[in-house]
Order: C-alpha cells, then structure tokens, then sequence
C-alpha cells in the first residue's frame, strides 16, 4: 500500500519560474490493482510517479510505503526501498544497450542479494516466457525494437517479484499492436499487486483501470474508481480485416486462386510470376506492394472489425511465486565485488576509442616521472651516513683565520686530547694494479680520514689483523665499500672487502704501505702509525692527481730529506739538521747562496740554504727536515682536527677561551640536510607537477567517460543500482587505466633506475627497493581515484529523475 499525506515538490523553487509541480497532494492506493494517473503534458503525472517511486526528492510531506516512511532526507532508504518493493516501467526503455536481454534482466535481481546462478536462470526465463521475449534472451538490447525493448523493460520490474509496479507512459513509443499486448501484461500483473500508470492515452486508461486519477497542474483534481464495462474501441494498425473491405473480386483459372480486396475501384496493372515456389510481383502503377509473411508484423484478418472485450487479459497469468525460492531473503545488495569490478575495469578500457587509448600514453609517462620523483625524493631525505660523513666521527674541527705552530703544539699537549691532525684529516692513496698486463697503467684512488691506530683494538676488526710496522695500515669498512664502488677494482678481481687485504698503496713520494686489516666502526678512516701523519698528509693525493706524472706533482714541492736521502747526496755544505734550513740543487749555487736567506718561506720565515745537492733523478726541489714539514703542513691548514679523551670537555673548554670548535659528524650532517632540503623542493616541485598533469588527465578522462555514460548512470540508479556500486564501476575503470598506463611507467623507470645505479655516482640520486616501488604505486592509485571520481561524486548528488532528464554535469 502506497500512502501520500500533503506532498509538496517545486522546479526552481525561490527562483521567479518557479513551479509548484506537486501541489500539496494525498492519496492511498491500494495493494492490487491498476491506477491511472491521468492530464495534460506538464500536470506533474510523471514528477509524481517518480516521488512515489524514489526517482526524485519533494520539498514537503510524507509518502509511506507498505508502513515505511519515505524521508526526503534517508536518500539510501529510499533506495533500498525502491530495490526491494518497487518495479520500474519506463516510455523509453531504459535498457542498458551494451548488456544482452538476459543481463538488463538478471542485473536486478543481483542487487536484491539473489547471486545463485540457477534460481537467477529460473526466474528470468519465466519472466522472459510470459513476455514473449525468451528466444531473445541472448540478444544484445540496441538491436530489438520498440515493442521487443519494452517488453524487457516489463520483464526486467517483474522479474524480482515486486510489490507495486510503476509504469510511466509504457506504450507512448509503441504502434497499437504492442500497445496492446502491453497494456495487456500490465492489466494482467495488477492482479496480484498495484500498478500505477500514467498514460496520456485516455481510452487505453478507461479500458484497463480500477482506479483513475486526474491531475491538473499539480493537484488531484478527480479520483475516481473505474467502472466502464464497455469494449475497446481501438484499431490496430498490424490487423486488415478482409470482411470490412466493399469490394472482394476472385480470379480462379485452372489451378489459380487470387482474391482482391478493396474499397474503390482503381485500375491497377500487376504482373505475377510463379518459379520454382518463389512469387514475384511487379506493379506498372503507383502501388507499393508489402509482403506479408511470417515474418511481417501485418496480419490479415478474414473477419469484420470488433472492438475489443476484456476477455483479452482475462486468461493472461502471471505468478512468479510458482518459481521463486520462497525461502531466499532479499537483501538490499551490491552488484560488484572487488574481482567484478576490476574485470569490467579492464573490458571498459579494451574498449576505448583508438584516440581514448593513445591517452594511456601521458598516464605511462606520469609513471615515469612519479618513480623518479619518488625515488629521488627518498634519497634525498634518507640521511645515510655514507654521504656525509668523510671523516673521523669522534674528530673535532678547529676553524681560524690562522693556525700556529705554538697553537698546534699546544692542543697537541692537552691531557684531554689524543692528538691533533693539522687540516680536515682527509687524505688519498694510490692503488697500482701491476700484476696484470691489461692494467698496468690503471690506478684509483683510496680515500679516507686519516687516523691513529692506537685508537684502534683488535676486536674493532672484521678482517685481517693489527699492524705490526709503520707501513701496514688498517681501513674501514666504510673506506673499503666506497673503494669497490668505483667499480676499478672488480676488473682485476677485487670483488669484496676482504680481497682488499694485502693490497698495496702508495703516496705521492711512493712511500708504500699494505692494507692488513679491515674494521668496523662505522668511520671512514685510515688507521696508520702516529709517526706517518706528518708524511702523509703533505703528500697526500687528491682524485685529480693520480693520473698525473709524479715529476709534475713534486715539481716546487719542498720535499722532507730524511725521504730522499738515499737519491741524492751532498756537493757542498751540509743536510738541513736544523728548523727552516734547506739544501737546493747545485744549480742555484749562483742565485742562492750558502748560509744565506732565500724567498722560499714556510710558517713565514725564510729558509736558510745550507748546502747543496746532486742526483741521477730530475729532482731540483728544495729539502728541509721532516719537523719544517710539519710546520709548512700546519700553517698552509686554516683547520685543525682534534681527536679528544673528552668531547664535551674540550669543546667547553675550547668554546670558552673563544676558538671556533665544532663535532665534524654534526657539522657534515647539518650540511648535508640543508643541502638535502633544497634538493628535496625542487624533487616535490618536479613531482607535484607531474602528478598534478597526471591528475588533470585522469579527471578530464573519467569526466569524458562518466559523460558518456550519463544515460547508463541514470538507469542503473532508476533501476536500484546502489550509488557505491557507481562508484565501484568507475573505480574499476580508474584502477585498470592506472594499472596500464600508470603501473607499467612505474615498473619500466624503475628498471631504468636500478641499471643507472649500478654507476656509484648515481646511488647518491636514487634510491629504489620495493618498498618505494609500491608506495609510488598506492600514491598514484590513491591521487587518481580521488580525481577520477570527483565528476562521478558530483552527478552522483543528484536524484535518479534529474541524472536521466540530464545530458551533461553542471
């Protein structure tokens, strides 16, 4: 039983058109029986079948349903109200074209929780069967005709059992034959359950209906219950009857038979051919000949014209209960799951348009730039210790304008410092790769921070041992790591950390010392004797040097005696035994005289000629002891690296009496992050953009596909489709266009991306593992589903009625 209690609906309601399309109307209709819903084009018949039906809102009012009130709020009540109770007969329709007869009609009954594929079967083909339509059943619905489409429509309410049946102007497209087959199914149905019709046919109306009500602009103006028990007078445009014709000649020659009907005489000229069980037929007139045959909607009738009687539906049964599991609870259900709707996704894309697909290409290159973003981002943000920290961790930094020797020496006999490195600490060392003949002119390049080995215990090794001589050195694992890197050594065979073991390395004198052991303190150092700092740190390679001939890198070095005492030897005078004495080679005898003062100055004073020298090398530099090495080391630094007892305490200490001390770990840290900080904008920059051409794509792209289907949306949500399921359908679709194009950028970069890592230089740009690799993956999913679905989101505010009488998206 439908109820309505002073329901009131407005067009443009405020506005100056404004149109009070339901006019505070009540009504009560019965459980069975056909209502005619009767008035001129505008009276508000359809608007108010689609309040009474779901399809539309009203302002004011109540309208019950079998006891349940309709809200104008609970729009998801009102659906599943609609799902449940109510079928739906629309004037035009409303198949959905792409879906064959079985599946507009089976959709139903999947939304009211029936998904047993055999009581589906049994029910759509009893409704298929009463209607005429089940050797259409596999028929796609854009190729049947007017009357075959409804008739589905038909089908497609009955087939869920409903409770009441609305039928808007049902035969309003259809010629008087399927009129009247119709309206005969329909009289039928209103048996056992209410029908409400609007019709604009008033003769059909008077004919089938127990109960009439008229409308004019928007109100109830009669209501009456039908008592008319005259015939129908209605002429159907498929049937001639053969007895109302005035004229009936009959030509019968031998064993031909013709029978001419018509109501003048008219001269008509007409061949007929017999052949072979075929007939032809040519007209010399003006005639149009139709043949009629099994095949042809025409039919003749050899009787006169009776109008007609109400026998026509009386024998016409329909009872679904005869089928139906009686004990299968319907549920106001959804008609995808998660597998459903990424299937159908897939189908629709396949499907596009060549144009549409070619689209897929920006969403393959929004991959592209999204992992690249992504992973350039990660590296940026990670704060991996292999990328700052060059030196010492436990070292801290003096920064001045000038470093004295009195300085040096000062910190250097601190009880709380273990000793003072003039400079940064960082130094190179030559790897000769001579034991092969394809590299013997290879070399690389160790690097580290140049450190004591008496900070250094045997259980801080992984590999080899301690050193027993001044020129066996330890290195870090992170040294070591950052060694193999550069890929050099892998070409002869230096393919781990402990191949390093025994490996040679040389300053820029060729002083040479052996790698005898790897630790791990998580401190890229070189671990040498105390004794060697001085020596090494004043011939200490850099990358740009090694390929450089020793000759030119020592040319106007001041180079330590003690080193080449053995190459040269003394012409005259003496060795430099003291501070800031020097010997030159015997060729500058003339222009630097013994005893005598030169130019050449280190610390600020000026070096003493006190001898001089020859040799069967190209040497022409000038020597001083091994303590004016030390101090030239110190003052050509402006930093000095201290490793304390007591961090805390001398950089207290240091702080107080005003030098500029700083932890070299946070000081490289620091650095690193801002400039990490500017790397990681101009990365979000990069990828926000990309992701924001990505975005704009999937919308205008799913705003094209949502238009296109704007009819489909509106039959499916007229018919009970829940909105969620709406939402799913074009979810699937965002979900497979992602996957295509999106996915399959992201899987192509990242591959790109881990062959570009394989070069040292580009692990410090990238950083990719599958953890990236998916987050990317969620990201775009995620940004494409929120755009994608905004224009779905939008039209899906809107009433059923109002998407179905709509062609775009405001």
């Amino acid at each position: 039983m439908i109820e309505l209690k002073k329901v009131n609906k407005y067009f443009n309601r405020h506005r100056k058109n404004q149109v009070h399309v339901i006019d505070n109307t009540s009504l009560k209709l019965d459980e069975k029986g056909l209502v005619s819903f009767l008035g001129n084009s505008g009276c508000g018949k359809t608007t108010l079948l689609n309040v009474i039906g779901g399809l539309d809102k009203f302002q004011r009012g109540k309208i019950y349903i079998n006891g349940k009130k309709i809200t104008k709020f609970n729009y998801w009540k009102m659906d599943k109200i609609r799902n449940l109770h109510i079928g739906y007969i629309f004037q035009d329709y409303k198949l959905v074209d792409n879906l064959s007869v079985y599946d507009n009609i089976s959709l139903v009954l999947k939304m009211i929780g029936i998904k047993n594929k055999k009581e589906i079967k049994k029910r759509v083909d009893y409704v298929l069967n009463k209607t005429g339509m089940y050797r259409y059943r596999n028929r796609m619905a854009n190729m049947l005709s007017g009357g075959e489409r409804q008739r589905v429509g038909i089908a497609r309410a009955l087939v869920k059992n409903p409770d009441i049946i609305l039928a808007d102007e049902p035969t309003g497209n259809l010629d008087s034959k399927n009129s009247i087959e119709i309206m005969n199914i329909i009289k039928s149905i209103s048996k056992n359950r209410l029908v409400i019709l609007v019709t604009h046919e008033v003769n059909l109306a008077k004919f089938y209906s127990d109960r009439i009500i008229e409308l004019e602009d928007g109100k109830v103006v009669k209501d009456y219950k039908n008592k008319n028990e005259e015939d129908l007078d209605y002429r159907m445009d498929s049937k001639i009857y053969l007895k109302d014709f005035k004229i009936h000649k009959k030509i019968k020659e031998d064993d031909m038979n013709i029978n001419v009907y018509t109501d003048n005489k008219e001269t008509t000229d007409i061949n007929i051919v017999f052949k072979n069980g075929n007939i032809y037929i040519e007209s010399n007139g003006k005639e149009k000949i139709e043949i009629i045959d099994e095949d042809s909607s025409i039919e003749l009738v050899n009787d006169h014209y009776k109008k007609i009687s109400k026998d026509i539906y009386e024998d016409y049964k329909f009872d679904l209960e005869e089928v139906i599991d009686k004990n299968r609870k319907l549920r106001y259900s959804s008609i995808y799951n998660p597998i459903t709707l990424i299937i159908e996704g897939f189908k629709k894309v396949f499907n596009y348009s060549v144009l549409k697909k070619l689209l897929l290409i920006g969403f393959f290159l929004t991959g592209l730039f999204m992992i690249y973003s992504t992973s350039s981002i990660f590296r940026a943000l990670k704060i991996d210790e292999e990328n700052f920290v060059t030196t010492n961790r436990n070292y801290l930094l003096v920064n001045a304008s000038k470093i004295s020797i009195d300085d040096f020496n000062k910190y250097s006999s601190n009880p709380d410092i273990n000793y003072v490195l003039p400079g940064d600490s960082n130094i190179g060392l030559k790897v000769l790769y001579d034991d092969y003949y394809q590299s013997h002119e290879v070399k690389s390049l160790i690097e580290g921070s140049l450190s004591s080995i008496s900070m250094l215990k045997k259980k801080d090794l992984i590999y080899g041992r301690m050193p027993k001589d001044t020129n066996e050195i330890v290195i870090d694992k992170m040294v070591a790591n950052k060694f193999l890197k550069t890929n050099t050594p892998n070409y002869v065979g230096i393919t781990s950390i402990d191949k390093i073991i025994g490996l040679k390395v040389y300053d820029m004198i060729e002083e040479e010392f052996i790698i005898v052991g790897i630790s791990d303190l998580v401190s890229p150092s070189i671990y040498m004797n105390n004794d060697v700092f001085i020596s090494v740190l004043s011939n200490k390679y850099k990358e740009d040097d090694i390929y450089d001939d020793e000759e030119i890198l020592l040319e106007n070095k001041k180079l330590d005696y003690d080193k080449f005492k053995d190459k040269i030897y003394i012409t005259k005078g003496r060795i430099p035994e003291n501070d800031y004495e020097a010997i030159v080679h015997k060729d500058n005898e003339e222009t630097m005289k013994l005893n005598k003062e030169i130019d050449d100055k280190i610390a600020g004073r000026k070096l003493k000629v006190v001898g001089y020298y020859d040799t069967i090398y190209n040497y022409t530099n000038i020597f001083v002891n091994t303590n004016t090495i030390k101090a030239e080391v110190i003052s050509n630094n402006k930093k000095l690296s201290i490793y304390p007892k007591d961090k805390d305490k001398v950089i207290k200490e240091f702080r107080e009496s005003g030098v500029n001390i700083s932890e070299t770990y946070q000081l490289a840290r620091q650095k690193y992050i801002n400039e990490s900080r500017d790397s990681v904008v101009e990365k979000l920059i990069v990828a926000g953009v990309m992701i924001g051409i990505s975005l704009v794509e999937i919308f205008l792209m799913m705003r094209s596909s949502f238009l296109s289907r704007i009819k489909e949306i509106g039959i499916l949500r007229a018919i009970g489709v829940k909105k969620t399921d709406i939402v799913k359908m074009f979810l699937g679709e965002i979900i497979a266009i992602s996957t295509i194009g999106g996915v399959t950028g992201i899987l192509f970069m990242s591959y790109i991306i881990s062959l570009l890592m394989k070069v040292s230089y580009m692990r410090r740009v990238f950083m990719l593992n599958p953890f990236i690799i998916l987050l990317t993956m969620i990201i775009m999913y995620l940004f494409n589903m929120i755009v994608g679905l905004i224009p779905v989101f939008n039209i899906l505010r809107k009433t059923p009625a109002q998407i179905l009488s709509r062609h775009d998206i405001e």
